[in-house]
């Protein structure tokens, strides 16, 4: 079984679907599974500094890179447009039995679904919530043309939809694409416990060793919800605590994030950590008291599954897929996507810590009994095969 991942960007900046793709072809090789990824050298804004069009281990990875088309102009930089990774996908994908695409709406991720329809290479795909309904109305026209013109064939001709909850799929059966489809969340890697994680948190931030901290931790963008998180948090003045914003996103929109945060009142006690990776990412996720996402729409949220994790127990709002999963299993509060009822549940957190606690101690043993790579992995070796042999039992 040999199978290729295409995916615009494995960039850590491109948030959780990226390193999604990476761990599930690194655990795909633990069970001798022939697997790899071929992408763009897309960094955001940037480009990675690795070598191109030729196959490298990258993060533990077998991982092709091709040079991203790069002018001034955003949304083309964004298109992720590659010549020569088109060269080299007409010539190599009938060496591959399955293509699994992550994304659409990107040149890489269509490009190599029409490829492989001309080449009659089977493939599955992992739209990453592009066409669940908040995100089809972000430009909505000019998706919509896109969708009627190109995307929609190219998903008909796929052997099945890869969606990672309920929620996206329902979502996506709206659409009537007449495509079979499976649910497959996202696995995670469970870091190892840091010693002494509290107290190394808060000396890192200079912050007294009782300090309750409220985390986000995700890419800053329109779409997280923070207009509601933050004015919500400047109801509790009442309280103690220090809120801390992890990960990026446009100067311009940190920038309406910082006068946001002043004009609550918590801008002395709000701390911008920034872009944050490996020990420094687990230190804030171990250490923090409580997590909180308040997204318009999540096709999943890796980051509430890195934050059950590491014991927190999570606030989330309905347009998180994980919402039922935190309600069902009492890992947190979902809330509905309002000012008043976001203070409220914060508010019980911090009233109430030992609670929070037992929440959280609930939800790493959840995480480590349903969620690990390994187990999600199994499951994804069967779909393959299944495909290949041309079995629909599994959908």
């Amino acid at each position: 079984m040999k199978i290729l991942h295409v995916i615009p960007s494995v960039a850590s900046v491109r948030g959780g679907p990226s390193q999604a793709v990476q761990e599930i072809v690194k655990e795909l090789g633990n069970f001798n599974v022939d697997a790899e990824i071929v992408t763009t050298n897309d960094n955001g804004v940037d480009l990675l500094d690795v070598p191109l069009c030729q196959l490298i281990e990258y993060k533990e990875v077998p991982v092709q890179f091709f040079p991203r088309f790069s002018p001034q102009i955003h949304s083309i930089r964004e298109f992720a447009f590659s010549s020569k990774f088109t060269t080299w996908l007409w010539q190599n994908v009938s060496k591959y039995d399955l293509l699994h695409i992550h994304a659409i709406f990107s040149y890489t991720s269509t490009a190599a679904m029409a490829i492989a329809r001309l080449k009659g290479v089977p493939y599955i795909v992992r739209p990453l919530g592009q066409l669940c309904e908040w995100s089809l109305q972000q430009s909505a026209r000019k998706k919509q043309i896109y969708l009627d013109l190109i995307e929609r064939a190219n998903l008909q001709h796929s052997q099945a939809i890869h969606f990672t909850s309920e929620l996206e799929q329902q979502e996506t059966n709206r659409l009537n694409l007449g495509v079979p489809g499976f649910v497959l969340p996202h696995g995670l890697l469970i870091p190892p416990a840091i010693p002494n994680v509290r107290i190394s948190l808060r000396q890192h931030l200079n912050l007294p060793l009782d300090q309750p901290i409220i985390l986000f931790l995700s890419r800053l963008h329109p779409k997280k919800g923070l207009e509601y998180l933050i004015p919500a948090l400047g109801k509790l003045n009442h309280h103690r605590f220090t809120f801390v914003v992890v990960g990026s996103g446009s100067s311009e929109y940190k920038d309406e994030l910082e006068s946001l945060v002043d004009s609550a009142g918590i801008g002395d006690r709000t701390h911008f950590a920034g872009f944050l990776e490996g020990e420094s990412k687990n230190l804030f996720l171990q250490g923090s008291d409580l997590f909180v996402l308040t997204s318009h729409s999540e096709n999943f949220g890796v980051a509430v599954l890195e934050a059950l994790a590491a014991g927190l127990p999570v606030i989330v709002t309905p347009g998180v897929a994980l919402a039922s999963v935190v309600e069902q299993h009492k890992l947190g509060y979902v809330t509905p996507q309002n000012v008043l009822e976001i203070a409220n549940a914060i508010d019980d957190c911090l009233n109430y810590p030992l609670l929070a606690k037992q929440m959280g101690d609930r939800a790493r043993q959840f995480i480590l009994d349903k969620y690990t790579w390994e187990k999600i992995t199994c499951q994804m070796i069967q779909i393959y095969t299944k495909i290949l042999n041309k079995q629909k039992s599994i959908f």
